[in-house]
């Protein structure tokens, strides 16, 4: 029987030192998330009223496209007709904006003219053909489509910009006939012969016949590829390209190029998107609620365990010894889980460790009480301990699956910092019931059947219990 304990408990431990170890010694850390490292916020909203068909479709390819960036752990969510997205350690809000939001409807037109950039003196007069330009007034003072008006179907003027992100020159451009869905894949190249990044892509079975229909269409002629209201590049055609394949080049940065390729790559949005707000939270923030977070976690913890050692004597050591096990358990779960999964501890999620504390503690008190009542009864403290365990492990199982079955419906039913909460008291809870059967059981056992122990005169199992039977009077 003993050696049933002495293996439960070893095996626990070694369990407990071995995960630590090996995440240790791999380097892993727990990932922080938004609040504890800061990142950027962004809230985006369609320009008009659309379905939950629609937007769920956005949802999941912004996910896509932040999965491509190698975020850890971002939070992507519907709030009403918003799209909330969290992502931590991101700093450039700028560039997280074009990523997440950009629409990416690419298009491919005909040129009809070059013009030049459109003078401030510009103006719209009254036109007999919606969407297309006027051409009665002087080539600088044609106005520029707006992106509202810039439709597949419409006669559009829109800019080219330099890398500088001035307007080189602007085309008008003939209806879209077609669009960025014929495209399989794209990746940012270098050519090393001009020096200039490029986009190169590929098209599906049937955008690879419509691609060489429309270059043969308009051999010896431009042909504009639009992204979002922007003429990319407006390439001459040579020859027909019937081989499935193609390049976009322009003035393109590395930066420009991989992020274009990224957008392409993981398709267009079905409607535009509109920031509502973009927030950035700084890291010193973040290390000034990670810093708050643990010294109100540390006061917390060893107030407990000081009012667990005064109290319940050597079983109180019993309880410091279980909650680090289990913290050995955490960190080393999620330490793991934040390498291959991208999981992130965010500042909700060490609140629900911190309140798994209390239901930890609850176990061992309810265990501990139990052995009062049976040493009440007349027994001794060898005979109560596996006695009292069996039947207060009922009320710890019970207790504790109230609680998983309400961080349960948390995770699933909520969205944001909430989940967070829910997952890390759930998984704390779960690792709750294993070092109480575990660790717990054959720690208390073996104590109990050793006099060194049970009669010491300080912190004697027997003292501890005898002073928590006779508190109360």
């Amino acid at each position: 029987m003993r050696t049933r304990y002495v293996a439960a408990l070893v095996g626990i431990v070694a369990v407990a030192v071995i995960a630590l170890g090996s995440v240790v010694a791999a380097g892993f850390s727990p990932k922080l998330g938004l609040d504890l490292q800061g990142g950027t916020s962004v809230v985006l909203r369609p320009d008009h009223s659309v379905g939950s068909g629609i937007l769920n479709q956005a949802i999941e390819i912004i996910r896509r496209r932040v999965d491509a960036l190698g975020v850890a752990e971002p939070d992507i969510s519907r709030q009403g007709q918003s799209i909330v997205i969290e992502l931590p350690g991101v700093k450039n809000s700028a560039r997280a904006l074009q990523l997440v939001g950009q629409t990416a409807e690419l298009r491919f037109r005909p040129v009809l003219q070059t013009l030049p950039p459109e003078s401030p003196a510009a103006v719209t007069p009254p036109t007999t053909t919606p969407g297309s330009p006027p051409t009665s007034l002087p080539p600088s003072q044609i106005p520029t489509t707006k992106l509202e008006n810039d439709t597949p179907d419409a006669v559009v003027v829109l800019p080219e910009v330099d890398r500088s992100g001035s307007v080189a020159r602007r085309y008008a451009l003939g209806p879209a006939e077609l669009t960025g869905k014929a495209l399989h894949s794209a990746t940012a190249q270098f050519d090393q012969s001009s020096g200039q990044w490029f986009v190169s892509f590929t098209t599906t079975g049937p955008g690879t016949k419509q691609f060489g229909d429309l270059t043969t269409k308009y051999v010896g002629k431009q042909l504009a590829i639009e992204l979002d209201g922007v003429v990319k590049s407006a390439p001459t055609i040579q020859s027909a390209i019937t081989g499935g394949n193609g390049q976009i080049t322009g003035s393109f940065t590395e930066r420009q190029a991989k992020d274009l390729a990224l957008v392409l790559r993981f398709g267009a949005l079905p409607v535009q998107l509109k920031p509502d707000t973009v927030q950035t939270i700084s890291a010193t923030l973040g290390k000034d609620s990670l810093r708050a977070g643990i010294v109100a976690g540390v006061v917390g913890l060893s107030l407990v365990l000081f009012y667990m050692i005064l109290y319940y004597r050597a079983l109180g050591l019993v309880v410091a010894l279980g909650l680090t096990v289990s913290g050995m358990l955490i960190y080393a779960i999620v330490s793991a889980l934040g390498q291959t999964n991208g999981l992130a501890l965010s500042l909700a999620g060490a609140t629900g460790i911190i309140v798994s504390v209390g239901v930890t503690v609850d176990s061992y008190v309810v265990y501990f009480e139990r052995l009062k009542d049976e040493i009440r009864s007349g027994k001794t403290v060898r005979s109560s301990v596996d006695r009292g365990f069996s039947r207060a492990y009922r009320t710890i199982l019970a207790a504790d699956l109230v609680s998983l079955i309400g961080a349960a419906s948390l995770y699933l039913l909520t969205v944001g910092s909430v989940r967070g909460f829910a997952f890390f008291l759930g998984l704390s809870t779960a690792l709750d019931l294993v070092t109480a059967y575990f660790f717990t059981r054959p720690m208390v056992v073996i104590l109990g059947r050793n006099r060194v122990f049970t009669e010491a005169r300080w912190l004697g199992v027997a003292r501890g219990l005898a002073m928590a039977t006779e508190a109360p009077a």
